[in-house]
């Protein structure tokens, strides 16, 4: 046996998956992209003034008189059982069908899209996901050793015509089909955009032909600002293909650390065993204790309305600032807006003078599961001030128009 040099620690001892990840740039990096002096239009974070601090310690005093003995104890005590009756409610009240015993929670949307992935992944494993997606569920795909691909996001949605090309070409020359197919299809992350209809029922006709699970990630389904509310995948789901992961990150507070799964039976009892001992029981209660008495219903009204003021002043803002080439996305919900920087624009390269300017975002090709991106850029508009918005959208307009000259403006 070859003896290793112990000044090496114990690197040579990753797993494979850690190994190969080692170098990806794909999660964490962004936690970097900070300046205190810089508006922060890179975090996709709730704006502080909208936590719910008085209403969290009255429910931690609730909790912990009314159950002083089980809260804090393993497993919690009744208020902890009761947030899966409470997350089934608000399943039904967006038609889906589901029980307590669906409903599988855990320390996060982050945790439970890990837990889905240990449920179904081998190493080698295809995902599709939706390009551009979510950062986080890039990193954690691959930390489980799945082959990522990704396919093409318009004004629409997910692409599933596009999708669909794929699995037939896929069939046709014996490439192994998608395990899995991960979506965010309302407000997307990082586009905002909202899937069709339409394109959410052949997604499911294509699950049931091709056989592979789609994992619907819904964390901002219910920051709607306009429009009418598209029926959730898990809703139309009438073949159990369909895992639901959503959170309380974005309506109540992502230090909560709380989300959970909803699938149907058999899968669900699965979740539990792989994860037995890791729910958090006490934000169980907690959460179930916050919740009496409609208060989260008013606490998500008044979230909607802050959440649009932002909204609206970053549109407004980029109307008035971004050169005429620059295109962007105009979510009906969510956090985030996406920005097409004009032809010969390489956002991530750009990154620095912006910071330098005064504002902070994340580059496109953070995004992609591939090296796609490099024109764009996701803004949020949830965490900063709506004048700090003002200020960080003519910063970043200013850095546009001084690498890439162009002529005129939208504001003449």
């Amino acid at each position: 046996m070859t003896q290793q040099d112990p000044s090496d620690g114990i690197e040579h001892l990753f797993a494979d998956t850690v190994r190969d990840t080692m170098g990806s740039a794909v999660y964490g990096d962004w936690r970097s992209i900070h300046n205190a002096d810089a508006v922060p239009l890179a975090f996709g974070f709730p704006y502080p003034e909208s936590f719910p601090n008085e209403e969290l310690a009255a429910a931690t005093d609730s909790l912990l008189s009314s159950e002083p003995e089980r809260a804090l104890q393993y497993g919690g005590g009744d208020h902890a059982d009761g947030l899966r009756d409470l997350v089934v409610d608000r399943a039904r009240d967006r038609g889906i069908d589901c029980a307590a015993e669906t409903v599988h929670v855990t320390n996060g949307a982050t945790r439970a899209i890990d837990t889905v992935c240990r449920t179904f992944l081998e190493p080698g494993d295809e995902v599709v996901v939706e390009a551009p997606t979510f950062m986080g569920a890039l990193g954690i795909f691959r930390n489980h050793g799945a082959a990522v691909t990704g396919v093409t996001v318009d004004e629409e949605g997910l692409d599933v015509d596009a999708l669909a090309d794929d699995l037939v070409s896929r069939a046709q020359c014996g490439a192994a089909q998608p395990k899995l197919v991960y979506t965010i299809p309302d407000f997307q992350n990082p586009t905002g955009v909202t899937m069709a209809t339409d394109r959410r029922e052949r997604l499911l006709d294509l699950a049931e032909r091709y056989d592979f699970v789609v994992l619907e990630d819904d964390p901002y389904g219910r920051l709607r600002y306009e429009g009418s509310e598209r029926p959730p995948l898990k809703a139309l789901d009438v073949d159990d293909r369909v895992v639901r992961v959503n959170t309380v990150s974005k309506t109540i507070a992502p230090g909560v650390r709380t989300g959970w799964i909803v699938a149907d039976e058999t899968t669900t009892a699965q979740f539990d065993r792989i994860d037995a001992g890791g729910e958090p029981s006490f934000t169980r209660g907690l959460i179930d204790r916050y919740c009496t008495d409609g208060r989260l219903d008013r606490a998500v009204a008044r979230l909607c309305e802050g959440y649009e003021r932002r909204r609206d002043r970053m549109l407004a803002s980029l109307e008035t600032h971004m050169p005429p080439s620059a295109t962007w996305s105009e979510p009906s919900g969510g956090f985030f807006v996406w920005v097409e920087f004009p032809e010969g624009t390489d956002a991530e390269a750009m990154l620095p003078d912006a910071i330098d300017a005064g504002v902070t975002y994340l580059p496109g090709t953070f995004f992609y599961p591939d090296d796609g991106g490099r024109r764009f850029a996701r803004l949020s508009f949830s965490y900063a001030s709506p004048s700090a918005i003002d200020d960080g959208i003519e910063s970043l307009a200013r850095t546009v128009r001084d690498r890439v000259p162009v002529t005129g403006g939208k504001n003449g």
